[in-house]
Protein backbone atom coordinates (compact mmCIF):
# COMPACT_ATOMS: atom_id res chain seq x y z
CA UNK A 1 0.00 0.00 0.00
CA UNK A 2 1.16 3.61 -0.36
CA UNK A 3 -0.32 6.98 -0.54
CA UNK A 4 -1.69 9.16 -3.46
CA UNK A 5 -2.28 12.55 -4.04
CA UNK A 6 -3.30 14.98 -6.68
CA UNK A 7 -4.29 19.02 -6.92
CA UNK A 8 -5.84 20.17 -10.57
CA UNK A 9 -6.41 24.55 -10.83
CA UNK A 10 -3.78 27.01 -10.00
CA UNK A 11 -1.76 26.09 -7.21
CA UNK A 12 2.35 26.54 -5.82
CA UNK A 13 3.80 23.62 -6.57
CA UNK A 14 4.30 23.39 -2.39
CA UNK A 15 1.22 22.75 -2.27
CA UNK A 16 1.67 18.86 -3.76
CA UNK A 17 4.42 18.51 -1.04
CA UNK A 18 2.41 19.30 1.41
CA UNK A 19 -0.37 17.07 0.30
CA UNK A 20 2.55 14.44 0.09
CA UNK A 21 4.32 15.15 3.89
CA UNK A 22 0.84 14.35 5.72
CA UNK A 23 0.59 11.25 4.26
CA UNK A 24 4.46 10.04 4.10
CA UNK A 25 3.82 7.05 6.91
CA UNK A 26 2.39 5.45 3.81
CA UNK A 27 4.95 4.93 2.03
CA UNK A 28 7.93 6.17 3.54
CA UNK A 29 10.43 4.54 1.02
CA UNK A 30 10.34 7.09 -1.48
CA UNK A 31 8.60 9.58 -3.38
CA UNK A 32 7.68 11.00 -6.75
CA UNK A 33 5.60 13.37 -8.25
CA UNK A 34 3.95 14.58 -11.77
CA UNK A 35 3.84 18.05 -12.73
CA UNK A 36 1.82 19.19 -15.86
CA UNK A 37 4.34 21.32 -17.17
CA UNK A 38 7.54 19.86 -15.71
CA UNK A 39 7.28 16.10 -15.97
CA UNK A 40 7.94 13.36 -13.72
CA UNK A 41 10.30 13.91 -10.99
CA UNK A 42 11.05 10.38 -8.91
CA UNK A 43 12.90 9.79 -5.78
CA UNK A 44 12.87 12.91 -4.77
CA UNK A 45 13.56 14.21 -1.21
CA UNK A 46 10.68 15.80 0.19
CA UNK A 47 12.05 18.41 2.74
CA UNK A 48 14.39 19.67 0.75
CA UNK A 49 12.45 20.41 -2.29
CA UNK A 50 11.23 23.60 -2.90
CA UNK A 51 8.65 24.01 -5.76
CA UNK A 52 7.29 28.02 -5.32
CA UNK A 53 6.42 28.09 -9.02
CA UNK A 54 2.14 27.63 -9.91
CA UNK A 55 1.14 24.88 -11.56
CA UNK A 56 -2.00 23.22 -13.43
CA UNK A 57 -1.81 19.85 -12.78
CA UNK A 58 0.18 17.69 -10.22
CA UNK A 59 0.13 14.37 -8.97
CA UNK A 60 2.03 12.09 -6.21
CA UNK A 61 2.85 9.04 -4.69
CA UNK A 62 4.83 7.97 -1.37
CA UNK A 63 6.07 4.06 -1.80
CA UNK A 64 5.56 1.33 0.59
CA UNK A 65 7.80 -1.46 -0.70
CA UNK A 66 6.99 -4.53 0.03
CA UNK A 67 8.47 -6.99 -2.28
CA UNK A 68 11.23 -5.44 -3.67
CA UNK A 69 13.14 -4.18 -0.12
CA UNK A 70 16.64 -4.08 -1.93
CA UNK A 71 15.47 -2.68 -5.31
CA UNK A 72 12.51 -0.77 -4.63
CA UNK A 73 13.05 1.19 -8.06
CA UNK A 74 10.65 -1.14 -9.58
CA UNK A 75 7.93 1.14 -7.41
CA UNK A 76 8.94 4.11 -8.46
CA UNK A 77 5.73 6.22 -9.43
CA UNK A 78 4.41 8.27 -10.94
CA UNK A 79 5.36 6.19 -14.02
CA UNK A 80 3.89 7.15 -17.65
CA UNK A 81 3.01 5.18 -21.23
CA UNK A 82 2.15 6.71 -23.79
CA UNK A 83 0.25 9.79 -23.22
CA UNK A 84 -0.99 8.36 -19.94
CA UNK A 85 0.43 9.02 -16.65
CA UNK A 86 -0.73 6.98 -13.21
CA UNK A 87 -0.40 6.98 -9.51
CA UNK A 88 -1.39 4.25 -7.75
CA UNK A 89 -2.29 2.50 -4.12
CA UNK A 90 -2.96 -0.66 -3.66
CA UNK A 91 -2.80 -4.79 -4.53
CA UNK A 92 -4.19 -5.94 -7.86
CA UNK A 93 -4.57 -10.65 -7.25
CA UNK A 94 -5.26 -10.99 -11.16
CA UNK A 95 -2.32 -10.05 -12.53
CA UNK A 96 -1.30 -13.16 -14.59
CA UNK A 97 -4.43 -13.13 -16.12
CA UNK A 98 -4.00 -9.65 -17.12
CA UNK A 99 -0.23 -10.18 -18.26
CA UNK A 100 -1.50 -13.16 -20.68
CA UNK A 101 -4.66 -10.67 -22.07
CA UNK A 102 -1.73 -8.09 -22.94
CA UNK A 103 1.20 -10.71 -24.11
CA UNK A 104 3.35 -9.20 -20.42
CA UNK A 105 5.81 -11.43 -18.84
CA UNK A 106 4.31 -12.66 -15.43
CA UNK A 107 6.90 -10.51 -13.84
CA UNK A 108 5.59 -6.98 -14.84
CA UNK A 109 5.14 -5.28 -11.46
CA UNK A 110 0.86 -4.02 -10.55
CA UNK A 111 1.51 -0.54 -11.87
CA UNK A 112 2.79 -1.16 -15.08
CA UNK A 113 0.40 -4.28 -15.47
CA UNK A 114 -2.46 -1.39 -14.76
CA UNK A 115 -0.88 1.35 -16.91
CA UNK A 116 -0.94 -0.74 -20.16
CA UNK A 117 -5.00 -2.14 -19.44
CA UNK A 118 -5.25 1.47 -18.92
CA UNK A 119 -4.05 2.15 -22.06
CA UNK A 120 -5.50 -0.77 -24.15
CA UNK A 121 -9.01 0.31 -23.07
CA UNK A 122 -8.38 3.87 -23.59
CA UNK A 123 -6.89 3.02 -27.22
CA UNK A 124 -9.64 0.89 -28.56
CA UNK A 125 -13.16 3.22 -26.95
CA UNK A 126 -10.94 6.51 -27.70
CA UNK A 127 -12.23 7.24 -24.11
CA UNK A 128 -10.50 7.43 -20.69
CA UNK A 129 -13.88 7.41 -19.13
CA UNK A 130 -14.89 4.15 -21.02
CA UNK A 131 -11.57 3.13 -20.20
CA UNK A 132 -12.59 3.20 -16.86
CA UNK A 133 -15.50 1.15 -16.87
CA UNK A 134 -14.04 -1.86 -18.51
CA UNK A 135 -10.89 -1.62 -16.08
CA UNK A 136 -13.47 -1.73 -13.03
CA UNK A 137 -14.95 -4.98 -14.49
CA UNK A 138 -11.80 -6.79 -15.50
CA UNK A 139 -9.99 -5.79 -12.21
CA UNK A 140 -9.71 -8.32 -8.71
CA UNK A 141 -7.82 -6.22 -6.15
CA UNK A 142 -7.87 -3.57 -3.14
CA UNK A 143 -6.87 -0.80 -5.11
CA UNK A 144 -7.58 3.49 -5.84
CA UNK A 145 -5.30 5.20 -8.49
CA UNK A 146 -5.70 8.50 -10.68
CA UNK A 147 -4.39 8.43 -14.52
CA UNK A 148 -4.69 11.76 -16.53
CA UNK A 149 -4.19 11.92 -20.36
CA UNK A 150 -3.12 15.48 -20.90
CA UNK A 151 -6.61 16.52 -20.69
CA UNK A 152 -8.76 14.67 -18.51
CA UNK A 153 -8.15 13.43 -14.94
CA UNK A 154 -9.70 9.97 -13.86
CA UNK A 155 -9.69 8.72 -10.03
CA UNK A 156 -11.26 5.00 -9.75
CA UNK A 157 -12.06 3.23 -6.65
CA UNK A 158 -12.04 -0.58 -6.30
CA UNK A 159 -15.55 -1.92 -5.69
CA UNK A 160 -15.58 -2.64 -1.80
CA UNK A 161 -13.71 0.38 -1.05
CA UNK A 162 -10.57 -1.22 0.71
CA UNK A 163 -8.40 1.55 -0.51
CA UNK A 164 -8.83 4.94 1.00
CA UNK A 165 -9.92 8.55 -1.47
CA UNK A 166 -10.84 11.56 -0.82
CA UNK A 167 -11.51 14.50 -2.70
CA UNK A 168 -12.41 18.34 -2.50
CA UNK A 169 -13.18 21.30 -4.67
CA UNK A 170 -12.50 25.02 -3.22
CA UNK A 171 -13.19 27.01 -6.20
CA UNK A 172 -11.12 26.45 -9.46
CA UNK A 173 -8.40 24.38 -6.96
CA UNK A 174 -9.47 21.00 -6.35
CA UNK A 175 -7.41 18.11 -4.43
CA UNK A 176 -7.91 14.48 -3.81
CA UNK A 177 -5.54 12.05 -1.57
CA UNK A 178 -5.29 9.06 0.20
CA UNK A 179 -6.47 10.44 4.03
CA UNK A 180 -8.39 12.96 4.73
CA UNK A 181 -5.79 14.86 7.23
CA UNK A 182 -3.87 15.77 4.00
CA UNK A 183 -6.72 17.69 2.63
CA UNK A 184 -7.55 19.43 6.13
CA UNK A 185 -3.98 20.51 6.08
CA UNK A 186 -4.05 22.41 3.09
CA UNK A 187 -7.38 24.06 4.58
CA UNK A 188 -9.88 21.76 2.31
CA UNK A 189 -13.20 22.36 3.26
CA UNK A 190 -16.38 19.48 2.12
CA UNK A 191 -14.01 16.46 2.15
CA UNK A 192 -15.72 13.79 0.16
CA UNK A 193 -15.09 10.20 0.04
CA UNK A 194 -14.98 8.75 -3.14
CA UNK A 195 -17.74 5.76 -3.02
CA UNK A 196 -16.53 2.41 -3.89
CA UNK A 197 -16.89 1.50 -7.63
CA UNK A 198 -17.06 5.33 -8.61
CA UNK A 199 -14.85 7.26 -11.07
CA UNK A 200 -14.24 10.63 -10.21
CA UNK A 201 -13.96 11.82 -13.69
CA UNK A 202 -12.63 15.69 -13.93
CA UNK A 203 -14.21 16.07 -10.40
CA UNK A 204 -17.51 14.46 -11.25
CA UNK A 205 -18.45 10.88 -9.56
CA UNK A 206 -19.40 8.84 -12.56
CA UNK A 207 -20.69 5.68 -10.54
CA UNK A 208 -20.35 1.89 -12.16
CA UNK A 209 -23.29 -0.59 -11.41
CA UNK A 210 -21.17 -2.50 -8.57
CA UNK A 211 -23.27 -5.62 -8.35
CA UNK A 212 -20.81 -7.48 -5.65
CA UNK A 213 -23.58 -6.96 -3.02
CA UNK A 214 -26.85 -6.85 -5.40
CA UNK A 215 -26.54 -9.90 -7.55
CA UNK A 216 -28.68 -12.59 -6.32
CA UNK A 217 -26.41 -16.16 -7.85
CA UNK A 218 -26.78 -19.70 -7.78
CA UNK A 219 -24.54 -21.11 -5.45
CA UNK A 220 -25.88 -25.03 -5.01
CA UNK A 221 -25.55 -26.40 -1.35
CA UNK A 222 -22.18 -27.20 -0.97
CA UNK A 223 -21.95 -24.00 1.51
CA UNK A 224 -18.71 -25.84 3.72
CA UNK A 225 -16.25 -26.64 1.30
CA UNK A 226 -17.15 -23.77 -1.26
CA UNK A 227 -16.55 -21.14 1.91
CA UNK A 228 -13.37 -23.38 2.52
CA UNK A 229 -12.06 -23.05 -0.69
CA UNK A 230 -12.77 -19.60 -1.78
CA UNK A 231 -11.35 -18.34 1.63
CA UNK A 232 -8.05 -20.26 0.90
CA UNK A 233 -7.92 -18.98 -1.91
CA UNK A 234 -8.06 -15.62 -1.13
CA UNK A 235 -5.57 -15.61 1.51
CA UNK A 236 -3.34 -17.67 -1.44
CA UNK A 237 -3.83 -13.83 -3.36
CA UNK A 238 -3.28 -11.93 -0.50
CA UNK A 239 0.24 -13.66 0.37
CA UNK A 240 1.77 -14.19 -3.15
CA UNK A 241 5.40 -13.80 -3.06
CA UNK A 242 5.25 -13.14 0.78
CA UNK A 243 7.48 -15.42 3.04
CA UNK A 244 6.84 -13.70 6.09
CA UNK A 245 2.76 -12.73 7.15
CA UNK A 246 1.59 -11.15 10.32
CA UNK A 247 -2.25 -11.55 11.81
CA UNK A 248 -4.23 -9.33 13.69
CA UNK A 249 -5.28 -11.93 16.26
CA UNK A 250 -8.23 -11.82 18.95
CA UNK A 251 -8.83 -15.57 19.57
CA UNK A 252 -11.91 -15.31 18.36
CA UNK A 253 -13.63 -17.35 15.35
CA UNK A 254 -13.38 -14.78 12.44
CA UNK A 255 -9.41 -14.72 12.70
CA UNK A 256 -8.75 -18.45 14.48
CA UNK A 257 -9.97 -19.41 10.58
CA UNK A 258 -7.49 -17.41 9.22
CA UNK A 259 -4.29 -18.92 11.30
CA UNK A 260 -5.85 -22.21 10.83
CA UNK A 261 -5.65 -22.23 6.82
CA UNK A 262 -2.44 -20.37 7.00
CA UNK A 263 -1.03 -23.41 9.11
CA UNK A 264 -2.47 -25.93 6.07
CA UNK A 265 -0.36 -23.43 3.75
CA UNK A 266 2.54 -24.18 5.74
CA UNK A 267 2.32 -27.81 4.64
CA UNK A 268 2.84 -26.54 0.70
CA UNK A 269 5.30 -23.75 1.03
CA UNK A 270 7.71 -21.68 2.99
CA UNK A 271 5.57 -19.59 5.10
CA UNK A 272 6.28 -18.13 8.55
CA UNK A 273 3.43 -17.00 10.68
CA UNK A 274 3.09 -14.77 13.59
CA UNK A 275 -0.22 -13.41 15.26
CA UNK A 276 -0.44 -10.37 16.78
CA UNK A 277 -2.93 -9.55 20.21
CA UNK A 278 -3.37 -6.65 22.17
CA UNK A 279 -5.14 -6.80 25.45
CA UNK A 280 -4.78 -6.36 29.34
CA UNK A 281 -3.42 -9.51 30.80
CA UNK A 282 -6.62 -10.75 32.13
CA UNK A 283 -8.41 -10.32 28.35
CA UNK A 284 -10.33 -12.93 26.87
CA UNK A 285 -8.72 -12.32 23.47
CA UNK A 286 -5.21 -12.98 25.21
CA UNK A 287 -6.17 -15.94 27.03
CA UNK A 288 -7.46 -17.44 23.96
CA UNK A 289 -4.77 -16.31 21.34
CA UNK A 290 -2.04 -18.14 23.94
CA UNK A 291 -4.15 -21.36 23.57
CA UNK A 292 -4.52 -21.43 19.88
CA UNK A 293 -1.16 -20.35 19.44
CA UNK A 294 0.36 -23.26 21.01
CA UNK A 295 -1.62 -25.69 19.20
CA UNK A 296 -0.69 -24.33 15.73
CA UNK A 297 3.28 -23.33 16.44
CA UNK A 298 2.58 -19.87 15.57
CA UNK A 299 4.82 -17.07 17.34
CA UNK A 300 2.52 -14.88 19.44
CA UNK A 301 3.51 -11.47 20.25
CA UNK A 302 1.16 -9.36 22.83
CA UNK A 303 1.19 -5.96 23.55
CA UNK A 304 -0.12 -5.54 26.79
CA UNK A 305 -2.45 -2.72 27.97
CA UNK A 306 -2.92 -0.41 30.49
CA UNK A 307 -3.80 3.21 30.99
CA UNK A 308 -0.69 4.77 29.92
CA UNK A 309 -0.36 2.85 27.11
CA UNK A 310 -3.99 3.81 26.05
CA UNK A 311 -3.29 7.73 26.97
CA UNK A 312 0.53 7.41 24.93
CA UNK A 313 -1.00 6.64 22.31
CA UNK A 314 -4.22 8.73 22.71
CA UNK A 315 -3.65 11.95 20.25
CA UNK A 316 -1.89 10.03 17.47
CA UNK A 317 -4.99 7.51 16.91
CA UNK A 318 -7.34 11.12 17.51
CA UNK A 319 -5.09 12.56 15.09
CA UNK A 320 -5.42 10.02 12.28
CA UNK A 321 -9.11 8.84 13.13
CA UNK A 322 -10.81 12.84 13.49
CA UNK A 323 -13.80 11.55 15.03
CA UNK A 324 -15.09 11.98 18.81
CA UNK A 325 -16.50 7.88 18.58
CA UNK A 326 -15.90 6.07 21.55
CA UNK A 327 -16.61 2.76 19.55
CA UNK A 328 -13.93 3.81 16.79
CA UNK A 329 -11.41 5.04 19.09
CA UNK A 330 -11.28 1.96 21.08
CA UNK A 331 -11.34 -0.36 17.92
CA UNK A 332 -8.57 1.87 16.16
CA UNK A 333 -6.18 1.77 18.85
CA UNK A 334 -6.42 -1.78 18.88
CA UNK A 335 -5.61 -2.03 15.42
CA UNK A 336 -2.98 0.47 15.20
CA UNK A 337 -1.20 -1.45 18.67
CA UNK A 338 -1.20 -4.34 16.71
CA UNK A 339 -0.27 -3.04 13.91
CA UNK A 340 3.55 -1.33 15.74
CA UNK A 341 3.79 -4.80 16.87
CA UNK A 342 4.18 -5.59 12.89
CA UNK A 343 6.22 -3.19 12.38
CA UNK A 344 8.57 -3.49 15.14
CA UNK A 345 8.91 -7.43 13.14
CA UNK A 346 9.97 -5.79 10.15
CA UNK A 347 7.32 -7.08 8.60
CA UNK A 348 5.11 -4.85 5.81
CA UNK A 349 1.63 -6.74 5.30
CA UNK A 350 -0.81 -7.58 8.09
CA UNK A 351 -3.66 -9.85 7.27
CA UNK A 352 -7.29 -8.96 9.17
CA UNK A 353 -10.68 -11.60 9.65
CA UNK A 354 -12.53 -8.12 9.12
CA UNK A 355 -15.72 -8.53 7.09
CA UNK A 356 -17.17 -11.84 8.58
CA UNK A 357 -19.34 -10.25 11.35
CA UNK A 358 -20.92 -8.32 7.85
CA UNK A 359 -20.69 -11.48 5.53
CA UNK A 360 -22.20 -14.09 8.50
CA UNK A 361 -24.26 -12.00 10.64
CA UNK A 362 -21.92 -11.82 13.44
CA UNK A 363 -23.49 -8.53 15.38
CA UNK A 364 -25.91 -9.17 17.93
CA UNK A 365 -27.97 -6.07 16.69
CA UNK A 366 -28.76 -8.71 13.49
CA UNK A 367 -31.01 -10.29 16.00
CA UNK A 368 -33.29 -7.46 16.43
CA UNK A 369 -33.24 -7.53 11.86
CA UNK A 370 -33.91 -11.30 12.41
CA UNK A 371 -37.32 -10.65 14.47
CA UNK A 372 -38.56 -8.25 11.35
CA UNK A 373 -37.90 -11.37 8.69
CA UNK A 374 -35.43 -13.07 6.91
CA UNK A 375 -35.73 -10.88 3.84
CA UNK A 376 -34.85 -7.76 5.80
CA UNK A 377 -32.19 -8.82 7.24
CA UNK A 378 -30.57 -10.39 3.77
CA UNK A 379 -31.05 -6.61 2.76
CA UNK A 380 -29.21 -5.63 6.24
CA UNK A 381 -25.97 -7.32 5.36
CA UNK A 382 -25.93 -6.35 1.61
CA UNK A 383 -26.21 -2.69 2.95
CA UNK A 384 -23.45 -2.89 5.70
CA UNK A 385 -20.97 -4.41 2.84
CA UNK A 386 -21.40 -2.09 0.89
CA UNK A 387 -21.28 1.00 3.42
CA UNK A 388 -17.89 -1.14 5.10
CA UNK A 389 -15.96 1.57 3.38
CA UNK A 390 -17.28 4.49 5.71
CA UNK A 391 -17.55 2.92 8.74
CA UNK A 392 -14.82 0.34 9.21
CA UNK A 393 -12.38 -0.06 5.92
CA UNK A 394 -10.79 3.66 6.07
CA UNK A 395 -10.50 3.35 9.73
CA UNK A 396 -8.69 0.22 9.86
CA UNK A 397 -6.40 1.78 6.87
CA UNK A 398 -5.24 5.12 8.55
CA UNK A 399 -4.62 2.96 12.11
CA UNK A 400 -2.00 0.90 10.23
CA UNK A 401 -0.95 3.20 7.53
CA UNK A 402 0.28 5.01 10.54
CA UNK A 403 2.58 1.75 11.19
CA UNK A 404 3.38 2.15 7.56
CA UNK A 405 1.56 -1.43 7.69
CA UNK A 406 -0.93 -2.54 4.79
CA UNK A 407 -3.85 -4.23 6.01
CA UNK A 408 -5.49 -6.85 3.63
CA UNK A 409 -8.90 -8.27 4.59
CA UNK A 410 -9.28 -12.34 2.89
CA UNK A 411 -12.98 -12.14 3.86
CA UNK A 412 -13.38 -9.07 1.75
CA UNK A 413 -12.25 -10.85 -1.58
CA UNK A 414 -14.74 -9.73 -4.39
CA UNK A 415 -15.89 -13.78 -4.84
CA UNK A 416 -15.57 -14.52 -1.52
CA UNK A 417 -17.92 -11.94 -0.88
CA UNK A 418 -20.17 -12.27 -3.24
CA UNK A 419 -20.57 -16.17 -2.64
CA UNK A 420 -21.25 -15.46 1.48
CA UNK A 421 -24.20 -13.04 0.39
CA UNK A 422 -25.47 -15.48 -1.58
CA UNK A 423 -26.31 -18.07 1.70
CA UNK A 424 -29.18 -18.25 2.95
CA UNK A 425 -29.53 -16.10 5.92
CA UNK A 426 -31.18 -18.65 8.32
CA UNK A 427 -27.86 -20.38 7.97
CA UNK A 428 -26.47 -17.37 9.74
CA UNK A 429 -28.70 -17.07 12.21
CA UNK A 430 -31.05 -19.96 13.24
CA UNK A 431 -33.44 -17.96 15.78
CA UNK A 432 -34.63 -15.12 17.26
CA UNK A 433 -32.26 -16.27 20.63
CA UNK A 434 -29.42 -17.36 18.45
CA UNK A 435 -26.92 -15.60 20.51
CA UNK A 436 -23.86 -17.04 18.80
CA UNK A 437 -24.70 -16.16 15.25
CA UNK A 438 -22.02 -16.57 12.38
CA UNK A 439 -23.80 -20.82 12.54
CA UNK A 440 -22.60 -21.43 9.12
CA UNK A 441 -19.01 -19.86 9.90
CA UNK A 442 -18.55 -21.97 13.20
CA UNK A 443 -19.41 -24.98 10.86
CA UNK A 444 -16.45 -24.12 8.95
CA UNK A 445 -14.66 -23.84 11.71
CA UNK A 446 -15.08 -27.10 13.23
CA UNK A 447 -14.92 -28.82 9.34
CA UNK A 448 -10.98 -26.91 10.06
CA UNK A 449 -10.39 -29.29 12.88
CA UNK A 450 -10.67 -25.86 14.95
CA UNK A 451 -11.88 -27.39 18.93
CA UNK A 452 -15.28 -26.31 19.80
CA UNK A 453 -14.14 -24.24 22.68
CA UNK A 454 -12.60 -21.53 19.98
CA UNK A 455 -15.33 -22.20 17.56
CA UNK A 456 -17.97 -21.14 19.58
CA UNK A 457 -16.32 -18.80 21.23
CA UNK A 458 -19.23 -15.41 21.64
CA UNK A 459 -18.46 -12.28 19.46
CA UNK A 460 -16.36 -10.21 21.46
CA UNK A 461 -15.72 -6.57 19.55
CA UNK A 462 -12.35 -5.39 19.81
CA UNK A 463 -12.67 -2.41 22.12
CA UNK A 464 -14.14 -5.64 24.55
CA UNK A 465 -11.94 -7.94 24.26
CA UNK A 466 -8.48 -6.43 24.49
CA UNK A 467 -9.73 -4.03 27.75
CA UNK A 468 -9.54 -0.76 25.79
CA UNK A 469 -12.97 0.77 26.14
CA UNK A 470 -12.94 0.12 29.66
CA UNK A 471 -9.89 2.45 30.16
CA UNK A 472 -11.12 4.87 27.57
CA UNK A 473 -14.55 5.21 29.63
CA UNK A 474 -12.96 5.51 32.73
CA UNK A 475 -10.01 7.15 32.11
CA UNK A 476 -9.80 8.92 28.95
CA UNK A 477 -13.56 10.85 28.81
CA UNK A 478 -11.55 14.18 29.32
CA UNK A 479 -8.31 13.43 27.67
CA UNK A 480 -11.02 13.11 24.92
CA UNK A 481 -13.38 16.34 24.97
CA UNK A 482 -10.29 18.46 25.72
CA UNK A 483 -9.12 16.77 22.55
CA UNK A 484 -11.90 17.97 20.23
CA UNK A 485 -12.36 21.59 21.83
CA UNK A 486 -8.77 22.45 20.73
Amino acid sequence: MCGIAGLEGNFKGNDLLDLLKSIKHRGPDSTGIYLKEEGIKNDIDLDNLDLNNNYTLAKGHNLLSIYNQDDFKKGFQPISYKNLTLVYNGEIYNTNEISDFLNLPNDTSDDYILIKLIYFFYYKHSSLLTAMEYIFEFLDGDYAFAVYDGENLAVLRDPLGMRPLFYSISGENKAFASEKIALKNLDYKDIKSLKPGCVLYNWKEFYFENDIWDEKIDIGHDYLNDLESLLTSSILKRIKNIDEIGLIFSGGVDSTIIAYILKEIQKERDLTVKLYVVGDENSQDIVYSKKIAKILGFDLKIQNINEKIVKDNLNTVLDFLGENNLMKIGVAMTVYLASNLIRDDGLRVGLTGQGADELFAGYNRYLKTYKKGLKELDYELRYDISNMYNVNLERDDAACMKSSIELRSPYLDKNFVKYSLNIPVNLKISSEDDKLRKNILRKLAIKLNIPKEFANRPKKAAQYGSGIDKILRKKCLDDINDYFLM
